[in-house]
């Protein structure tokens, strides 16, 4: 089902969709073209869920039928070079700025004065960006793996929180963020790896965390020495599904979409480093949020370390009314591990904005 140019969504027709199936839309803004899923009634308390590299809305797919099942309006928008969003060829395009701008001009499009926003992975400092320019449209905001006052600024504002008891300085000086610095020296090869067989790059990316992994160096951090991603090699590894993050619908929707708008998009999100620190110093209040804020993070993500490292810091001195809480997962949380993911967002919703929580909240199983 899509939506008028315009922006304005057939509301007779989706009346009589079930709240918890998903349906899809596209909807253009000045020439900007979005695509997004959405789950729930018209008039629910809207949640925009944002997704990171190299995802789609399809990564929300398990959070969407919760949130729409127990009354909410979730909306998940493939961002801008992904999926069947609009892609640009200018690197600069994808800077936090224009991402904060989609969202906001999506939020418009749609009506929605205020939201609750959740993101994952460069998803997250979208989220984080929207929460700290535009905090009046924000009920509160949730974000997965990625801590505040991190990525926004760029990697090189990253690197005083390395642990370097894992990264020595003088042997990884760019510590786990070393795949951050290859995007940026070595930019057609990072791509061209990935493009080479696409089905495989996604198979070798999604695996679930392992607990074996904890207190070990990220693999990311040998990105130069191994000359590449994957080992240096040519191509992403031919390795078995990992059903516990993906099912092979779910491998058939990610290789379709990379392999139509390739990687070179997604990838172009770090490339806008300066941009994006300028773009986040302008922040209101100094960047310190008071909206509710919840911040999960995943146990096995070794290289998004955010439980014993000093990564999440700068968020816990900038933020008011700040949550936190552990998931043991890897990287891909709301994928990995969806039942716990939506009991965190089901209880910070319940406990810090009782008052947007529909009267009769029924999570689907």
């Amino acid at each position: 089902m899509q939506s008028p140019a315009n922006g304005h969504t057939d509301t007779t027709a989706l009346s009589h969709v079930p709240r918890h199936e998903i349906v899809s839309h596209t909807i253009s803004m000045q020439g900007h073209r979005v695509f997004y899923l959405s789950c729930g009634p018209q008039d629910g308390v809207p949640v925009v869920l944002v997704h990171g590299w190299p995802e789609l809305s399809w990564s929300w797919r398990h959070v969407l039928s919760h949130l729409g099942g127990m009354g909410f309006r979730a909306i998940a928008p493939d961002m801008r070079g992904y999926g069947r969003s609009q892609v640009y060829d200018d690197p600069a395009a994808y800077a936090l700025r224009h991402q904060v701008a989609d969202l906001t001009g999506l939020a418009d499009a749609l009506g929605l004065k205020r939201a609750v926003w959740v993101g994952h992975d460069w998803g997250a400092p979208a989220v984080w960006s929207v929460a700290s320019h535009h905090p009046d449209r924000c009920h509160g905001v949730a974000n997965l793996c990625v801590p505040y006052r991190t990525l926004e600024f760029g990697m090189e504002h990253m690197l005083p929180l390395v642990d370097r008891t894992l990264y020595p300085e003088d042997s990884a000086p760019y510590g786990q963020w070393a795949y951050q610095r290859f995007y940026v020296e070595q930019f057609d090869r990072a791509t061209s790896v990935m493009e080479a067989d696409v089905l495989c790059t996604v198979r070798a990316l999604f695996r679930h965390g392992k607990p074996e992994a904890l207190g070990k160096p990220s693999p990311h951090a040998d990105i130069f020495r191994n000359g590449g991603w994957f080992g240096g090699a040519d191509k992403a590894p031919d390795l078995p599904l990992d059903t516990r993050v993906l099912t092979e619908t779910d491998l058939a929707i990610y290789t379709d979409a990379l392999s139509r708008n390739g990687f070179r998009g997604p990838n172009a999100y770090y490339l806008n480093d300066a941009d994006n620190a300028a773009y986040s110093a302008t922040a209101l209040n100094g960047g310190r949020l008071d909206m509710p804020v919840l911040f999960l993070a995943g146990r096995y993500d070794i290289t998004c370390e955010s439980v014993d490292s000093r990564l999440a810091e700068p968020m816990r001195e900038s933020c008011r009314n700040l949550t936190e809480r552990i998931v043991h997962s890897g990287h891909w949380m709301a994928q990995e591990r969806p039942e716990r993911v939506h009991l965190e967002l089901t209880r910070w919703l319940l406990t810090k904005m009782p008052h947007l929580v529909p009267d009769d909240a029924a999570p689907t199983p």
